[in-house]
């Protein structure tokens, strides 16, 4: 990294990046897995109620692709900013 103003721009990228992801894991996780999984669970997937189906399996599977993506993003921002290891 070559100046301190760099850096900063850097930390604040990764911040927002990892806001982004958290707000994504909580709305799937407690909003359609909780809060609203009354009004989903009028919907089915593979013959379970869509609200049981994201308490269940759907937050996990968001969850792991959440960490897919986090992974793939911060990888190309370490490039951006020539903080890679590689």
């Amino acid at each position: 990294m070559k100046s301190s103003g760099t850096a900063a721009e850097y930390w604040k990228q990764n911040l927002k990046l990892m806001a982004i992801c958290l707000v994504i894991w909580l709305v799937v996780s407690y909003g359609l897995g909780i809060w609203f999984a009354k009004p989903l669970n009028h919907l089915s997937i593979g013959g379970y109620p869509l609200g049981f189906w994201f308490a269940q399996q759907g937050s996990i599977y968001t969850f792991v692709a959440l960490i897919f993506f986090y992974v793939w993003r911060m990888n190309k921002l370490d490039r951006q900013y020539d903080v890679h290891e590689d």
